[in-house]
């Protein structure tokens, strides 16, 4: 898959490892388990692929949130994300870094 980053601090936390944003700070943990999550996306061909990674609970979400497809990071938090198909090639939109017992 094709990785973009929707917004700044996504992209910071994946090559820097912090954010210049203070709002978006988070674990050392948590950071290295996304940079892991991100270099999985990254790796495989198409979304239904991740269902090989039992561990990263691949869903569609639905109600608020429909269109939105999510993996999990660790058991609070998941990356919510966007695919799209272009020219034979998917294209993976990172939207957010988020707790999802909120």
């Amino acid at each position: 898959m094709d990785i973009k980053f929707e917004k700044n601090y996504l992209k910071e936390l994946f090559y820097d490892g912090v954010t210049s944003d203070k709002h978006h700070r988070f674990q050392p943990d948590i950071v290295k388990r996304y940079v892991r999550v991100i270099n999985i996306l990254d790796s495989v061909d198409k979304t239904l692929d991740l269902f090989r990674y039992r561990s990263l609970h691949y869903e569609k979400l639905v109600g608020d949130k429909e269109g939105l497809e999510s993996v999990r990071v660790n058991n609070q938090y998941r990356i919510e994300f966007r695919t799209s198909e272009k020219e034979g090639i998917t294209i993976c939109n990172i939207e957010e870094l988020s707790n999802h017992y909120k």
